[in-house]
């Protein structure tokens, strides 16, 4: 397949993370950072890589047997990683925030992953609700195995289409572990994304994509940290923070209390984190990192 390549300068330091545990990213052989995926737009495999040979350079590119395709996905390449993120705005106001700024000046290249699918930030939401991470990932692996679609050139796999998965028996995926309430929930979901009824377009108005959240809501089973999730990791809303996760349950209960082993309420999360607004969830990132753990990758357990 041709290939499209692309050379960046971040808007801001940027580094690449590693490729996580649920088999979507794949590290290149390179001795830099460097990660691949298989994408599909409009229907049609891209392969799309990223690679950093040095901390103010990126390289991307992608395979696909239309030009206008592979730079789609080099496209949603650059959303995934924050290539062209500018977070001087962000830097400025909170580098000597008292919670937050220690994180803030030593690792100003933190970013909140995203997912260049947003569909997959949607799936894997539903896939983490109340379970343990690992647990979970091994359900989305499984996902991918059985029904994501595989391009036999690379042995990449993207997930399967919201159309595929609107047209699962919640059965079929109970079969792979998936909790009953939990299958019914994800087929509901994808149904509405398959008709239009929700869209995920990270680059749609705000205003779509809210309303997609509200219909979201309604389904039984999908609750404010689902749909944070969804808007932070697949629609780059750096405004939502998923404060009914554990990890922040955890760090603001130890940050009121001194107590490790103290959980505090999600209001409690979101009144700790209104002063980052319009940033929380790149705000709530630091504050994971200075409390001592992974950002965003490590228990991540909410109400639904």
């Amino acid at each position: 397949m041709p290939v499209v390549r692309e050379e960046a300068a971040p808007a801001w330091p940027l580094r690449l993370p590693g490729p996580g545990m649920d088999g979507v990213l794949r590290r290149r052989d390179r001795p830099w950072p460097a990660l691949e995926r298989l994408l599909h737009v409009d229907g049609a495999p891209v392969v799309a890589g990223v690679e950093q040979p040095a901390p103010g350079r990126i390289l991307l590119d992608g395979a696909a047997d239309d030009p206008a395709h592979a730079a789609a996905g080099i496209a949603r390449m650059r959303f995934a990683f924050g290539v062209d993120d500018d977070l001087r705005p962000f830097h400025a106001r909170f580098r000597d925030d008292p919670l937050i700024g220690g994180s803030v000046r030593s690792d100003p290249g933190l970013r909140v992953t995203r997912m260049a699918d947003p569909f997959q930030a949607l799936v894997w939401a539903v896939c983490e609700q109340l379970i343990e991470y690992r647990r979970a990932v091994e359900i989305e692996r499984a996902i991918l195995r059985r029904y994501g679609r595989r391009d036999p050139a690379s042995g990449l796999r993207d997930l399967p289409t919201p159309e595929t998965v609107a047209g699962l028996a919640p059965a079929r995926l109970q079969a792979l572990d998936l909790g009953g309430g939990r299958a019914r929930a994800l087929v509901r979901a994808a149904h509405e994304v398959a008709r239009g009824r929700v869209v995920l377009d990270p680059g749609a108005p705000a205003a779509v994509q809210e309303h997609g959240w509200r219909r979201l809501r309604a389904i039984p089973g999908i609750g404010a940290w689902t749909v944070e999730m969804l808007a932070l990791l697949g629609q780059g809303r750096h405004d939502q923070l998923p404060a009914g996760d554990l990890a922040y349950l955890k760090l603001v209960g130890r940050l009121r209390t001194g107590d490790p082993r103290a959980r505090v309420a999600e209001e409690d999360v979101r009144a700790l984190f209104a002063p980052y607004a319009p940033w929380g969830g790149l705000a709530g990132a630091h504050a994971l990192r200075g409390g001592g753990r992974r950002a965003m990758a490590s228990v991540r357990r909410g109400a639904a």
